[in-house]
């Protein structure tokens, strides 16, 4: 009686396990960001919008900004900082004439998605924040997701290193 419990019990820490490494492995290495880990959540498109931007050239780009709900939670309450689960997504693309009205610009060629993620456990030597960059899906090099802190860091430490704030 106890080596078929002792034996059961195996087979179900076996399980337990295999389980645990496949759901911490679903998010491959190569779709994940250098340094930080950080991948592209699943359903970003459908979030909250937060605000656009232009960046000027030579970018030459116009973004727009998601936010899950516990990040567009903080900006409606004005909570700084952002609390640990906030998400934003900066979607990017080359900028265009409109061919169908044109004194308007409207987004071309994507080039980049953004992301960051508020995890003060998980990236407390980066002010709580993981950093992505993805370009068609993939993360781009390690030297790339080097300077997003530092730029961050050098321009908005007074937003809890967000730059977009709230469009009403």
């Amino acid at each position: 009686m106890k080596f078929a419990f002792l034996g059961a019990l195996a087979v179900s820490s076996l399980a337990v396990g295999i389980a645990a490494s496949q759901s911490a492995g679903s998010a491959t290495p190569e779709n994940a960001s250098p340094i930080y880990g950080v991948t592209i959540p699943e359903g970003y498109r459908d979030w909250k919008f937060i605000a656009p931007a232009q960046e000027a050239p030579p970018l030459d780009e116009l973004r727009a900004v998601l936010g899950n709900d516990i990040a567009i939670d903080a900006y409606k309450k004005g909570t700084l900082p952002f609390p640990d689960g906030s998400i934003l997504v900066k979607l990017a693309y080359k900028r265009k004439q409109s061919t169908e009205f044109a004194p308007a610009t409207v987004p071309g060629t994507p080039t980049t998605v953004q992301v960051m993620v508020k995890d003060s456990k998980k990236y407390p030597d980066s002010h709580g924040w993981g950093f992505g960059r993805f370009v068609d899906g993939k993360p781009v090099d390690i030297a790339q997701h080097e300077t997003c802190l530092s730029c961050h860091v050098g321009n908005v430490r007074d937003h809890d290193y967000v730059f977009t704030r709230y469009a009403p």
